[in-house]
């Protein structure tokens, strides 16, 4: 599982997340720092990655997709409240547990002491 980090995360949760034996990448690093959410959502899924990011907007962009299955977006709740350290943390500790949701397509949601995966695509209730 190859991870692509959002801007709205440190570059650093990219590096302790490779310390920590991932495959993960800074937005930045792909030349994608200001890049729209769109553009980001495009890239990660023609490159095979799991987007990471503390932007709801991903998961509404997957909502307003039928029948789309990737890529997968982990959203990192109350990423506000953490240090670029203790966000690196949360995702390597959880990270595993979701690791074949994610290779099939998901959307997930962590945050400290919960988490929740959706299965992609997204299905709205009418």
């Amino acid at each position: 599982m190859r991870l692509l980090i959002d801007a709205n995360l440190s570059p650093r949760v990219a590096a302790q997340l490779t310390e920590a034996g991932f495959d993960a990448t800074h937005v930045a690093d792909v030349g994608l720092l200001t890049a729209a959410d769109g553009a980001i959502l495009e890239y990660a899924s023609a490159n095979e990655l799991v987007i990471i990011s503390a932007d709801t907007d991903f998961g509404e962009m997957l909502a307003a997709s039928p029948g789309r299955v990737k890529p997968s977006v982990v959203l990192l709740r109350s990423a506000d409240h953490l240090t670029p350290t203790e966000q690196a943390s949360l995702l390597a500790v959880n990270l595993p547990s979701v690791a074949d949701g994610l290779k099939a397509g998901a959307l997930v949601s962590i945050a400290r002491g919960r988490m929740r995966m959706r299965p992609l695509p997204v299905r709205t209730t009418d």
